[in-house]
């Protein structure tokens, strides 16, 4: 299959990729635009660690075509804090409440978490536990991402009702 482009609007800007018709999101953004904060984990949508936003909602970048993709916004890890460098929340939350241990979980994990919050599935430890159910830690910090979500929950209060 040729290459052929493909314009991907990550995080606020455009890229122009040359991607094959099946090459995935994942690995548009880690090998063509060296976007390596979204990782590789199972590449078989089981473990979370590839999670991004695609026009808001969260998806498996392994599951995803790139060509699915074009059009719509794309969220990374590597998008998320402000253009000053002024952590998300979240990712302040997890900071905080020392929400990872070998952090290879981490941007997925984050990722997720934002949508948590975002789409209103942060009220009790059960709901967030639940919701991050689809991302996997392999160190077991589990308890603190919930705190983490917890804690970033309360700092984003519109955001859960949005």
């Amino acid at each position: 299959m040729p290459n052929r482009p493909i314009t991907l609007f990550i995080n606020g800007h455009d890229h122009v990729v040359m991607v094959e018709d099946r090459t995935t999101l994942l690995d548009a953004l880690r090998e063509r635009l060296h976007l390596t904060g979204t990782k590789k984990g199972c590449d078989q949508g089981q473990c979370g660690a590839c999670t991004v936003h695609l026009d808001g909602q969260r998806v498996l970048a392994c599951l995803t075509l790139a060509r699915q993709a074009e059009g719509s916004a794309i969220a990374t890890i590597e998008g998320l804090a402000g253009a000053d460098g002024t952590l998300h929340a979240v990712q302040a939350a997890f900071l905080a409440e020392d929400a990872f241990q070998c952090g290879f979980c981490t941007p997925g994990q984050i990722m997720s978490a934002v949508a948590c919050i975002r789409e209103g599935h942060a009220g009790s430890e059960a709901e967030i536990r639940e919701y991050m159910s689809g991302n996997l830690c392999r160190c077991g910090a589990y308890p603190h991402i919930v705190a983490a979500v917890q804690r970033a929950a309360a700092a984003l209060p519109s955001e859960a009702s949005s």
